[in-house]
């Protein structure tokens, strides 16, 4: 199972994770999956969906729109199955999942990029575009 790992040391605050998620998924509301926030000690912090081993958004989905993907280890979002309740906007631990900006009704959730595979392993495109390797991609054992 691979893993995005973040540096916060490294991490400049550049966003360039933030717009290649916008660009990997050719998103009309310009909304990303990942945002960089500044922390207490006024540092540059990426926050990304971590597909917890124990999801509470894939517990708290009462549709199956979520689910862990038991192969890749991945939490998946399947928005023709989601009913918009948002449960796991409000369940999410970390405050990663949000609503599409424009139609409200899909759940904005990075998906370590799938669609697209540029390397070798795979790695997600904010990991290919951070010019610091704050954000890198790694194997970890379940």
């Amino acid at each position: 199972m691979y893993r995005i790992n973040i540096d916060r040391d490294r991490c400049i605050g550049c966003l360039n994770c933030v717009a290649a998620c916008v660009i990997s998924h050719e998103s009309e509301s310009q909304d990303a999956r990942n945002r960089v926030v500044i922390d207490s000690e006024t540092k540059a912090s990426p926050i990304f969906c971590r597909h917890c081993e124990k999801p509470e958004c894939v517990y708290t989905c009462m549709t199956g729109a979520m689910k862990k993907n038991t192969f890749t280890g991945y939490v998946e979002y399947d928005k023709n199955q989601c009913a918009s309740c948002f449960m796991c906007i409000m369940a999410c631990s970390y405050g990663v999942l949000k609503a599409d900006s424009i139609y409200q009704k899909e759940i904005m959730k990075c998906n370590m990029c799938v669609h697209l595979s540029n390397d070798e392993k795979g790695a997600p495109f904010c990991v290919e575009k951070c010019p610091m390797r704050a954000i890198t991609f790694s194997e970890v054992e379940r």
